[in-house]
């Protein structure tokens, strides 16, 4: 008889599942395309000015994830080398259309990307991370802890779990899952006005006519597909923005 799989294998299986489904934000260089040196790029005055007084502990969230986020399972072992371009700046390319005060809800966390970069950039805004599985969860909190980022609540759980417990003025997300599910999982977080703002892949207008009817039962407007550009050289990442009517 086979066993069930246990909840965190499931989320397991769920993130592979969106991997599958191409909704993970799309590589910025291609394997086999040359590029600058990881680290040197994140030391760059570019990225530092980028950042700003965010860049400290940004720069150290990025070192404690290239220590540990192959050990924790967190990251992928070919991730260990391009964590600034892949996932630091995929993540910071989403800050500029979030709101500068209020609260923005990270759906499905995971090891802080987007939302740990997005509270390290805005530390005006209440982040909330939503993460169901304990061991990231764990890291999220020790993440808040070390960087003391008092901006912060590590929320366990699934986003349905919290979908009568406060109302975000805005909820982003990276691979999580294809839009239909994501919008039925993001939509009633968010005030009414508020945005879904998340990080996708470029094929993301392919997901937009299967997720009308979901959109659409929340009164939504038309979805925006928006380029999300951080440094010279770095390719700009795709960002689907919507609002709730």
């Amino acid at each position: 008889m086979t066993q069930e799989p246990g909840r965190e294998e499931r989320e397991t299986m769920d993130v592979a599942r969106a991997d599958a489904e191409g909704v993970v934000p799309e590589r910025t260089r291609p394997d086999d395309e040359p590029g600058p040196e990881d680290a040197e790029l994140g030391a760059s005055p570019e990225v530092r000015a980028y950042f700003g007084e965010g860049y400290g502990k940004v720069a150290g969230f990025t070192a404690l994830l290239r220590e540990q986020g192959e050990l924790r399972g967190l990251i992928g072992p070919r991730e260990v080398d391009r964590l600034w371009e892949r996932h630091i700046l995929n993540s910071a390319a989403v800050v500029p259309y979030l709101p500068r005060s209020g609260v923005v809800a990270d759906v499905g966390s995971g090891a802080g990307l987007p939302g740990v970069v997005v509270a390290m950039m805005r530390p005006a805004v209440e982040v909330y991370l939503i993460e169901p599985m304990e061991r990231r969860t764990a890291w999220l909190q020790e993440v808040v802890d070390r960087f003391e980022l008092a901006n912060v609540q590590v929320k366990r759980g699934r986003a349905e779990e919290y979908h009568d417990a406060f109302e975000a003025d805005a909820v982003t997300s990276r691979a999580v899952a294809n839009l239909t599910k994501l919008a039925r999982m993001s939509m009633p977080l968010l005030r009414q006005g508020g945005e879904m703002v998340v990080l996708k892949g470029r094929n993301v207008a392919q997901e937009v006519p299967g997720a009308r009817k979901v959109l659409r039962s929340f009164k939504a407007g038309e979805p925006e597909i928006l380029a999300g550009t951080t440094v010279p050289g770095v390719e700009a990442t795709t960002i689907l923005r919507v609002r709730r009517g």
